[in-house]
């Protein structure tokens, strides 16, 4: 076995008090967290008490673990987010060093009623996670465990390894495997919530590709879960995942590189004058190939003073076969800012000048409302790109909202059984992210950008191909049914299994299941 490994990365910054401690803690040692976002949804600590609680030394921490409260330096680094809308706030922030301290940090907000919230790389943007006001934030996002086995063809990785991370160990062993579209999320987060991306054609959703995770429970045992080992909850987390414990590492089927691992990839310009071709040749190339998916973002153009939209097409193969596919895109002669070959490591970073990296900064507030979409449909495209350029009119100050369409074959994913896991639509052609962000944010602005996002989330749903609103769990904006997030058909069984493994509902802030259904 060839092992790559990348060691954890650690800061110890604590001043331990010495004061009573309450004798039930020393029995209490184990329960769980999550990556994506869990948390116990219980009354708020008040400050003071949990310093108390945490500074403790019968806590007993490990050397490697830090502890920073709201106003110190090294607070905001650990809690800040890829939005702040409708974010989370916080207390303390506890940075776990080892996973015997994780179960430690979840027992210890357990016996004291401390709503906590564990994430990777805080990427989550449903408003769900907003009911959590002044917790306990517990940052995993130093969990950078990474394990290449080249005879196995596996990868395991920690909880704090994001989607980006990956690329360049991958791709210089010889592999790839099926990824989401940006590099900021974290890798586990996105398995946890099914795994959509460029490659699903070819492998199927990122949870496919997962072979085992060991997970902390409820009732803080440790346990590994896969297809032959607690199989009812290795089918929950592969798509509904942030509801049943904390994920602490992940192992992961990868795929040898093919065509040495280079894609081709093209991008145009498609002025105003040309939408409505532009769509309708999209329409007549459903459904897509396997190899080819397809990015259409959808903007303002500071330079032209226009509305804009910016079309990606990546195919997983030879230039040769992708002109041949791409032939009715190529006949519109439109400007190119792009075409040429790229490897597989380097394609999210090129990905419209580099717009899916800098989309990534944190700490901006991005109001987002998705969906799922089984048909493509030419005329609503059309009449939603007008209302977003209306937007862009009336509200100049929101011209750097913008929408993405994600096209992504669905050949490999549909081939696997719907009752395979826990992930709700197999059938799905294309995902929506309308994010919605302003130079200023006032009751009035955040009202217009909230019904826009719902119109616009209307519209598309109606030509969508499904009888209703759409989305899964990592997509969802947070005021969908459960139905609409977690499929009416898997939800009776996720909520039996959301009873035996998290009965007291301690994993509930991420769109959070419940422990009946109907």
């Amino acid at each position: 076995m060839v092992s790559y490994t990348r060691p954890y990365a650690f800061r110890s910054s604590m001043t331990l008090l010495k004061s009573v401690w309450l004798t039930g803690w020393l029995s209490a040692l184990f329960s769980s967290s999550l990556i994506n976002a869990i948390a116990l949804n219980i009354s708020n600590p008040h400050s003071a008490n949990l310093r108390y609680l945490l500074t403790n030394e019968y806590n007993e921490w490990s050397s490697t673990t830090s502890i920073n409260f709201a106003g110190l330096s090294d607070f905001f680094a650990s809690t800040e987010r890829w939005t702040t809308f409708s974010a989370p706030s916080y207390a303390a922030v506890i940075s776990p060093g080892t996973e015997q301290d994780i179960a430690k940090i979840v027992k210890l907000a357990t016996i004291h009623n401390i709503p906590f919230l564990a994430t990777g790389a805080r990427h989550g943007y449903t408003t769900t996670l907003g009911d959590l006001q002044n917790g306990l934030a517990i940052d995993l996002s130093h969990f950078k465990e990474f394990e290449l086995d080249v005879d196995a063809k596996t990868l395991t990785v920690g909880s704090g390894v994001t989607v980006g991370e990956i690329f360049d160990p991958l791709f210089s062993a010889g592999f790839d495997i099926q990824t989401g579209s940006a590099p900021c999320p974290s890798f586990i987060g996105v398995t946890l919530g099914g795994g959509v991306g460029r490659f699903q054609g070819v492998y199927g959703l990122l949870s496919d590709a997962l072979i085992s995770a060991r997970l902390i429970t409820s009732n803080g045992e440790a346990v590994e879960v896969s297809r032959t080992s607690y199989p009812d909850l290795f089918w929950a987390i592969c798509g509904a995942g942030a509801n049943f414990g904390v994920v602490v590492s992940a192992t992961y089927s990868v795929h040898p590189l093919t065509n040495n691992g280079d894609m081709f990839v093209a991008e145009f310009i498609v002025p105003p004058r040309r939408w409505t071709e532009y769509f309708r040749k999209m329409e007549s190339m459903s459904p897509l190939p396997a190899e080819l998916s397809s990015l259409l973002l959808n903007s303002f153009n500071t330079t032209t003073n226009q509305t804009q939209l910016y079309a990606h097409w990546a195919y997983k193969g030879t230039e040769t076969e992708a002109r041949k596919y791409l032939s009715p895109v190529l006949n519109m002669n439109l400007t190119a800012t792009q075409m040429r070959a790229l490897p597989w490591n380097r394609l999210v970073e090129n990905t419209f000048a580099g717009a899916a990296v800098t989309v990534c900064q944190p700490n901006i507030n991005r109001n987002l409302y998705t969906l799922s979409m089984r048909n493509y449909s030419a005329s609503t495209w059309e009449a939603v790109s007008s209302k977003l350029a209306t937007l862009y009119s009336r509200y100049p100050q929101a011209r750097s909202s913008s929408l993405l369409y994600e096209f992504f074959p669905n050949q490999a994913m549909a081939a696997i059984p719907l009752d395979e896991t826990a992930f709700p639509r197999r059938d799905t052609t294309a995902y929506i992210n309308l994010i919605l962000t302003s130079s200023i944010h006032n009751s009035e602005m955040d009202n217009a950008l909230a019904r826009f996002g719902e119109e616009i989330r209307r519209d598309i749903a109606a030509t969508s191909g499904y009888s209703e609103i759409t989305t899964f769990v990592n997509y969802a904006h947070g005021d969908e049914t459960l139905e609409q997030i977690y499929g009416k058909e898997k939800l009776a069984r996720l909520a039996a299994l959301k009873k035996i493994w998290d009965p007291n509902e301690l994993f509930s802030f991420n769109n959070g299941l419940p422990t009946r259904y109907p």
